[in-house]
Formats: structure tokens, sequence, C-alpha cells
């Protein structure tokens, strides 16, 4: 057979696209756009191959490689498939290295949002197999005190995430949605992400489920605490907020050095009532056991928000204080459950492929 751009990452994308997946996406895989960075592909860039689609429901398959650049899904996009050839998100990486504070070309900063490295609006994004970074350091810019720098910044409804990566420092994963009063599904399937301070965050209705989150070791400060895993911003009327559930919580850091989470209430939606479920998932003994929670803001205390837990073990699931970890009954943990965050009568349910 000759070798042409497409059939070298033909066979790849089958083992992406992986057993569990519908035949649907194989179906277009033949007219999908494929991009690699040695430009035996249809393209050398995401952003080219993004601005190329002919419509919705289009495929990009990424072969190997790093692509350094920032990305822009707008809403005409609907239903984009991002699929990582090798399906090992180690393979495929998406980076650049803008934070809030970093000057733009044309004056001011790019702020918390314009430092995102990829930015998808669209409805109905599946992404499999890819890492998304940012890989902005504190140390290298001493200077900037602006140090939120988001790998992923993600608003679009029934948006879909399997064994993907989000890498950075401060706020990388933004769980977000397009406007205040517009509602957002989001679903991480055996996905990973790390960082510090508030490194997954957003008002979304987001479910992260059998994912990895990782705290990191900092030598900036003098003591803890160092970060927070989760700082969720729910309007108050979305009734559903992010839910971890069967995840492991992993650190690079000292014991005790992190918290769980704390509220984010946004001074453009002060009547904010972020929510939080942690759910029959691991918290290793990076997590501070006696006060997993703190507050962003002393106007809005955490313990006036909606944050619960159920059945989580480990050295940082403790309970050692029963009003400092709110622990939900069994009644309401039957409806803390990605189907009932996530269900609707679109029949929408992205958590059918296997898994752990």
């Amino acid at each position: 057979m000759t070798l042409t751009r497409r059939s070298l990452l033909t066979a790849a994308t089958a083992a992406a696209l992986g057993p569990a997946v519908t035949a649907a996406p194989a179906a277009h895989a033949r007219d999908a756009l494929y991009v690699s960075p040695d430009g035996r592909g249809d393209f050398t860039t995401v952003q080219a191959a993004v601005d190329a689609v002919p419509g919705a429901g289009s495929v990009i398959v990424l072969g190997p490689g790093t692509y350094r650049e920032t990305v822009l899904v707008t809403a005409a996009a609907s239903g984009l498939t991002l699929l990582g050839a090798t399906g090992d998100p180690r393979d495929t990486v998406i980076v650049h290295g803008n934070a809030n504070g970093t000057p733009k070309p044309g004056g001011g900063t790019y702020g918390t949002s314009g430092s995102a490295t990829v930015t998808v609006q669209a409805a109905g994004f599946t992404a499999r197999g890819v890492t998304f970074a940012n890989d902005w350091l504190r140390a290298e810019h001493p200077g900037v005190t602006g140090t939120q720098a988001v790998a992923l910044k993600v608003q679009g409804d029934r948006s879909a995430f399997h064994r993907c990566r989000f890498l950075g420092h401060q706020d990388t994963l933004y769980a977000d949605t397009m406007a205040q009063d517009v509602l957002a599904r989001q679903y991480f399937r055996d996905c990973y992400a790390e960082g510090d301070v508030d490194f997954v965050f957003g008002r979304a209705t987001a479910v992260y489920d059998c994912c990895r989150f990782h705290t990191l070791d900092r030598t900036d400060l003098a003591a803890p605490p160092y970060g927070f895993v989760f700082a969720p911003s729910t309007t108050a009327a979305d009734p559903h907020g992010f839910l971890a559930t069967r995840c492991r919580i992993t650190s690079g850091a000292p014991d005790g050095a992190y918290k769980l989470a704390r509220p984010w209430v946004p001074s453009s939606d002060s009547t904010a009532v972020p929510m939080l479920t942690v759910r029959d998932s691991l918290l290793g003994a990076g997590i501070d056991a006696a006060h997993p929670y703190a507050d962003m803001s002393a106007a809005h205390p955490w313990q006036g928000m909606r944050f619960g837990e159920y059945a989580n073990r480990g050295p940082g699931a403790a309970v050692t204080d029963p009003a400092e970890r709110p622990q939900l009954t069994a009644a309401q943990a039957a409806a803390a459950t990605r189907e009932a965050y996530l269900a609707g009568d679109d029949g929408w349910a992205p958590w059918r492929e296997a898994g752990c």
C-alpha cells in the first residue's frame, strides 16, 4: 500500500477511538482532518484544522507531537471530536505559556480567560487521548502578579473528555459556561489534572469520573496551604455543580499541604452558591484531613456553600471533626450521581464507554 499523509495515521486512529466507542466516529475517520507537526497531515497546526472543519460533527485526528499554539473552538464547530492518534495523551500535547498577567502585544494583559491554551465554546465537543497544557511558571516571571495560567477553558454544553491530561499550576482546568444564565454539562472520564491553586474551577455542571488529581510541590511558600484542588463557582440557579466520583487525589507535596476546596464567588456573580460533592474517592495524605476546606473570601464562608462528601477513604478523608467535613446522607448520595447531574431530554450519556 502506498503511504499517504492520511494512511500514516489511519491505523493509529482505531487505537485512539478504543473498542468501546460506538461506530459513528470510526465511520467518519476517512473524512477526518489530519494534523501532524511534521507536515504529513492535512495541516501542521490544530487551529488551522479547526478553522477548516466543514460543519457540525467533524473529526480532527492529531498525529503524535507537541503543538505549541493557542486554539479557539468557536460555537460554529458544534459536535467536533478531537482525537489523539495513538490514544495515549502523552503522545499528543497542545501547549502554550500565557498567564493572566502576561502582557498582550496590543497593550494590557491576557487575563485569566485569555490565558487559556485551548478554549472550547462549541457544544457537543469531545476529546480523546489529548494533553492540554500551560507551561507558564511563576519562577520565570517574578514580576507578574496575575499567575493564573489556564490549560483548557471549556464552555460548551455536552462536552466530554476521555483519557485526557490537563497540566498547569494555577487555574489549570476551567470548567465554565458561555454566560452566567446558561448551564453547561461536562464529563471527564479517566482523566488526569495537576496543579496547585484552584486548579479545577468554574461554574459548569461537571462530573469527574475515575479521574486523578495531583497536587504539585511548591518551593516558593514557607508554609501550607500550598493550594486548593477545587474552586467551583456554581450559580444559585444550577442544582448541580462539581461531582468527583471514584477519583484519586495524589500529591507531590508534604502531607496535609493542600485543601480539598474553597468556594469561588466571583464579583460578577455575588449570588453564586458553589457546589462540590466528592464521593467514593481515595484522598491521599496531601489533603489536610482536619481542615479540608477554606474560604476564598471572608464574605462567603465555605460553610454556607453546597459542599459534601460521601464514602471517601484514605488519610486525606479522615473525619476528625464532623463540622469540618459535611457528609451526605444515603438519600442525598443516591441523588449525587453522574446520571442525575448530566442526563437530559437529549439523551446525552457519555459515560457509556468502558472504564474504571
